[in-house]
């Protein structure tokens, strides 16, 4: 009876459920920052299984001391390094076999919080492997449609005024598996890893196209990398001008090799090998230079069967990561829904949650600070009985674009398209707990 009791009053403090399948209001979260939390720790301590274990009692006050309150800890490291017990917080990659140094490494969002991801963990995307470049000789070049064209070594770029923003990186590839006919089985990892947000300091590339002084007529610009594909991207120059900068610092410690050490570009919001790595050279033109990187690839073909070219902004998307496919539930109960959303347009206004498969919806807590063109984790409560769900996340960003369904972002290409894809992800939940792709 005690029990009973006590999930009455856990209901009572959160609220009947405002969406299909037991959703509760975002606003669980937001009395006085304890409803939900202060009241699945009373269920918990009241005999709440998965939630987490009553207070022992062979010690008095229920505090056994621990084998690590009895034995010196390590001592100090050069580098700090994850826990041993952290050890599957990895990346994955795919690879080709014939060109090792070709391909793709993943970031595991399912086994993440927050929303920056650790350096030692954003996601690659190589052409032709990682170059050693000795930042002691490296040279940045603008030239083109210019008045002065300019040489700049790193040396030199570090004695610039530097902002900070934090900015998301996508693949243009990314989640593209799940534009097919078939679901894929896979984790948020596998689906959707090509994603990852940082801190980036750097050089507002503005300043040094100033600095240069960029003629009339001119309209784009191109960017080419030091590495051994010379992977290079049309980028136009409003954008150039605008939010995109030279970057030299990610999440507060030097750009990493795999990162495009010495520099990058970071143009939030658009695709992701646009953000190009080693940057070498700038080359100011009249339009966009159609290199093999944005003619082999990055374009889409539609209906008709015409080509669609320079598709380069990211709509609203969003991502439930807990629970997801690998991260199963333990049993009914109350759980906290939480996931990523993001859009190249600015920042996000909304996540709508529903747990019936599309049929109710009801927003989502937004985590503060919602920034533009970075990761906003979104947070909802949810009392699951045990039944079968389809659980699913629809992004609204400020510009009012909503995240399409999976049927209506296919009805605007041919058959086979993938980049750029952005539809709605949904898992289904069966009875045990476990959770598949529909």
């Amino acid at each position: 009876m005690a029990r009973r009791g006590e999930e009455g009053l856990l209901r009572q403090a959160l609220g009947e459920p405002v969406a299909g399948n037991g959703l509760l209001h975002r606003r669980a979260f937001l009395r006085g920052g304890i409803a939900f939390t202060g009241g699945m720790a009373a269920l918990a301590a009241g005999g709440g299984g998965a939630v987490a274990a009553a207070v022992g009692q062979s010690d008095p006050i229920g505090l056994d001391s621990p084998p690590t309150m009895t034995t010196p800890g390590r001592s100090f490291t050069p580098y700090g390094v994850p826990a041993a017990a952290e050890s599957d917080v990895v990346r994955t990659f795919n690879v080709n076999p014939i060109a090792p140094g070709t391909g793709t490494s993943r970031t595991p969002l399912h086994l993440l919080n927050g929303t920056i991801t650790p350096n030692g963990l954003h996601f690659e995307r190589h052409h032709n492997g990682v170059p050693d470049i000795d930042p002691a000789t490296h040279e940045l070049i603008i030239h083109g449609l210019v008045d002065r064209p300019l040489v700049f070594t790193v040396d030199a770029l570090m004695r610039y005024p530097m902002e900070s923003h934090i900015r998301f990186i996508e693949c243009a590839g990314n989640s593209g598996a799940a534009a097919g006919t078939m679901p894929p089985q896979n984790t948020v990892q596998g689906i959707h890893g090509l994603l990852s947000c940082a801190e980036w300091t750097g050089i507002p590339l503005n300043v040094l196209l100033d600095e240069a002084g960029v003629q009339a007529g001119a309209s784009w610009i191109l960017a080419e990398g030091a590495d051994a594909a010379g992977m290079s991207r049309s980028i136009p120059l409003d954008k150039a001008m605008g939010d995109t900068i030279l970057a030299l610092y990610q999440n507060g410690e030097r750009i990493r090799p795999e990162q495009g050490y010495p520099m990058r570009l970071v143009v939030p919001g658009f695709q992701g090998n646009i953000n190009v790595k080693w940057l070498r050279r700038i080359k100011v033109t009249d339009g966009p230079t159609h290199t093999r990187d944005e003619t082999s690839r990055y374009s889409e073909l539609m209906p008709d069967g015409t080509a669609r070219q320079f598709w380069l902004e990211f709509g609203p998307k969003s991502v439930i990561v807990q629970p997801s496919f690998g991260v199963n539930l333990t049993g009914p109960g109350y759980y906290e829904i939480s996931g990523l959303a993001w859009s190249g347009a600015g920042r996000i206004a909304r996540v709508e949650v529903s747990a019936d498969g599309g049929m109710s919806w009801t927003d989502a807590a937004l985590s503060e600070p919602v920034q533009s063109k970075a990761l906003t984790r979104f947070r909802l409560p949810w009392r699951w009985d045990g039944q079968p769900v389809v659980l699913m996340s629809r992004a609204v960003d400020e510009k009012g674009q909503v995240q399409p369904t999976h049927e209506a972002w296919k009805a605007q290409f041919a058959p086979g398209q993938a980049f750029m894809y952005n539809g709605i992800q949904n898992w289904a939940i069966d009875a045990n707990g476990e959770v598949s792709n529909v």
